[in-house]
């Protein structure tokens, strides 16, 4: 039986979904396999994906079929420049940022539909006028001295199923 190939749209769907979940927002990733894995967990809880640029890996055709991608055309995506064009998008939208340095860890935040969550990349982590901006509502994951980090993914994995637990569950 012929593999028959799917089309795998490099480019954010023209028409994006409405009310996502929750906004992920992976600010300059470095590892298209945990951008995959991370869309994929987007698929399943119906949430938005954004990148904010640069990124360090190509988003077309050819990378997305290499790295298995077959769930991409299910996926809600965009490519931004900065923070600055979500925000003008999501005026309204609760911003918490996760990383090692948040003085709550993520059962202490109180998550709604809607929320931001914002992500640095595997090497240089958020920004620190991000973090100045957002030392608020920036939040960690509890781990013991042993483990400098978990995988870009897997936080984002358990952070956003966290935010979904918190307000009751996924929508059709």
């Amino acid at each position: 039986m012929p593999v028959r190939s799917l089309p795998f749209p490099s480019t954010p769907p023209a028409m994006p979904r409405l009310n996502p979940l929750l906004h992920i927002v992976l600010h300059q990733p470095d590892i298209p396999q945990n951008a995959g894995n991370i869309g994929r967990t987007c698929v399943a809880i119906g949430a938005k994906l954004w990148f904010i640029r640069p990124l360090g890996f190509v988003l077309d055709d050819r990378h997305l079929r290499r790295a298995g991608m077959d769930y991409w055309e299910h996926l809600d995506w965009q490519a931004v420049e900065n923070l600055a064009e979500i925000r003008a998008v999501l005026p309204d939208a609760r911003i918490w940022c996760v990383e090692n340095v948040g003085q709550r860890t993520i059962w202490q935040a109180d998550f709604r539909r809607g929320d931001l969550l914002l992500f640095g990349s595997e090497t240089r982590g958020l920004p620190q006028s991000l973090l100045d901006e957002f030392s608020a509502t920036t939040l960690h994951l509890p781990m013991r001295s042993e483990v400098r980090s978990l995988n870009l993914a897997s936080t984002v994995n358990t952070v956003a199923y966290e935010a979904v637990r918190q307000f009751g569950g996924l929508i059709g």
